[in-house]
């Protein structure tokens, strides 16, 4: 978006914050305050090409109003605008991990999901533990909040229970607390073959998204998770990162320890400038292959059920979560 496009975006933006119609001096106003160098006259004229567009209607002296065609161009723009802030909330979430692996106090990052206690079939449930089990979902632990619990601005809705699975930028936060930076480069589909790994056949980079890559794989009907784990044929969801070349010894025992407590999620590291499942890695870098948190809740996707999931939902103590193979029990008490 060139300069002259931003500041006709900010007009009809101004106007469509706005209840009620709006003058050109106004508008110059309002957009003056927020830092904008714009006269009335480049005002009217933006104004006037908008009016041409259809996305604007004058109303003669009230000024002029969003129509609904300008309505919906103003939401794709801010799409673009959000460019990048995916990968701001990732770091930022990072930061605020302070889980310790020796303690094992202190809280991790969640992933929420919103599904009807009836939803959760016998056959749903026996799938998801698979999921777990085969060492495809971020460690062995998760969380439900009963109807009318609110999760980190979120209430569950009556009616229906929250699926809490823990995210693996937890790992990130870990690593963080032992000086060590992570690089989150994509989220993709990792393709299985006879239960191996093979090729990412997906991918979505971080910094080029508003939402996570594993809520669009899994919502768009492109993973198999059922097919992983019922004949190892299938495509999982898993994020590529990368270490400094130096840090992998650490890297390597802070994964050690959260695999002994039910928080594993690396799936392969590799040596400085090795390439991995055909991934290109630089020579002061070591990459990794880790998987996706999401991952179990698409199961009710495949089985035809869509829900709502988000990635990144929120922190919680680790001291609120349970093992995966205590989720019919869990269920009951809710």
């Amino acid at each position: 978006m060139d300069k002259r496009e931003k500041k006709r975006f900010a007009v009809l933006e101004t106007l469509s914050a706005s209840d009620r119609p709006l003058g050109s001096s106004k508008i110059t106003d309002i957009l003056v305050a927020q830092g904008m160098e714009i006269s009335e006259r480049t005002t009217r004229l933006y104004l006037k090409e908008l009016d041409e567009l259809g996305m604007t209607e004058n109303l003669g002296r009230r000024g002029r109003r969003i129509t609904a065609p300008g309505i919906q161009e103003a939401g794709s723009a801010r799409v673009l605008e959000r460019i990048g802030f995916l990968s701001g909330k990732i770091d930022t979430m990072a930061y605020q991990v302070d889980f310790n692996p020796e303690t094992m106090a202190g809280q991790v990052v969640l992933n929420l999901s919103l599904v009807k206690p009836s939803d959760i079939t016998n056959d749903r449930r026996k799938l998801i533990s698979k999921v777990f089990a085969k060492g495809y979902a971020m460690g062995k632990m998760m969380a439900l909040f009963e109807p009318g619990e609110n999760f980190s601005g979120t209430v569950i809705p009556d009616g229906m229970i929250g699926i809490g699975t823990v995210c693996s930028i937890t790992l990130n936060g870990i690593l963080l607390q032992h000086g060590v930076p992570t690089v989150s480069r994509f989220g993709g589909l990792l393709e299985l073959k006879n239960s191996h790994p093979t090729r990412f056949v997906e991918l979505i980079n971080y910094d080029g998204t508003s939402i996570d890559p594993l809520e669009v794989f899994i919502r768009g009907g492109m993973a198999d998770y059922v097919g992983a784990v019922t004949t190892g044929n299938g495509k999982i969801g898993a994020s590529f990162r990368e270490y400094p070349a130096g840090s992998i010894e650490t890297v390597h025992a802070v994964a050690d320890r959260l695999e002994e407590i039910g928080l594993g999620s690396l799936m392969c590291l590799g040596n400085p400038g090795q390439s991995i499942y055909e991934v290109p890695v630089g020579p002061e870098r070591a990459g990794a292959v880790i998987i996706g948190g999401l991952n179990p809740m698409s199961i009710f996707e495949e089985t035809g059920l869509r829900i709502q999931s988000r990635a990144l939902s929120g922190l919680i103590n680790f001291n609120r979560l349970f093992h995966y193979s205590e989720l019919r029990e869990q269920l009951a008490v809710l």
